[in-house]
């Protein structure tokens, strides 16, 4: 395949506060982008169906540990329209979305909450995360 021909995908990462969960696994996937060089081929969305004024602190300490800052993310919102766009959407356990497009692949990845958790069982749900990111990025980008 040319790389003029390559195919491009759109990620989303939602959870309902989008504060903890999605937020590691969208940094996670802005990392796969940069080191398989995707930028021109793969876009990530993010968002929850109802944000948090904040990333949770716990999560920001235990990416900061792997040199990821997400100090400076705001969760957000995320409209239904824009999820439909996406090629897979992945949900974290704790979204009650319903999307319309036949065309969205919607995982549901069942992980716990770190929200409130000690430091070691969000670590343990973190790389859980980049596992499943890097997965996704192989199944879906694997010839690159």
């Amino acid at each position: 395949m040319s790389e003029t021909a390559a195919e491009t995908f759109q990620f989303g990462f939602v959870c309902v506060q989008n504060a903890g969960r999605s937020q590691m696994s969208t940094a996670f996937a802005e990392r796969e982008v940069e080191r398989r060089g995707l930028d021109d081929r793969v876009q990530i969305v993010t968002g929850g169906t109802h944000p948090a004024d904040h990333v949770h602190e716990e999560v920001v300490t235990v990416m900061d540990e792997l040199g990821i800052d997400l100090s400076d993310r705001t969760p957000r919102e995320v409209s239904t329209e824009t999820l439909n766009a996406c090629d897979v959407v992945a949900t974290m356990g704790c979204s009650t979305l319903e999307l319309d497009a036949d065309s969205v692949e919607v995982r549901d990845w069942a992980l716990d909450d770190p929200d409130g958790q000690d430091l070691d069982a969000v670590r343990a749900i973190r790389d859980e995360i980049e596992e499943r990111v890097s997965n996704l990025f192989d199944e879906f980008l694997d010839d690159q």
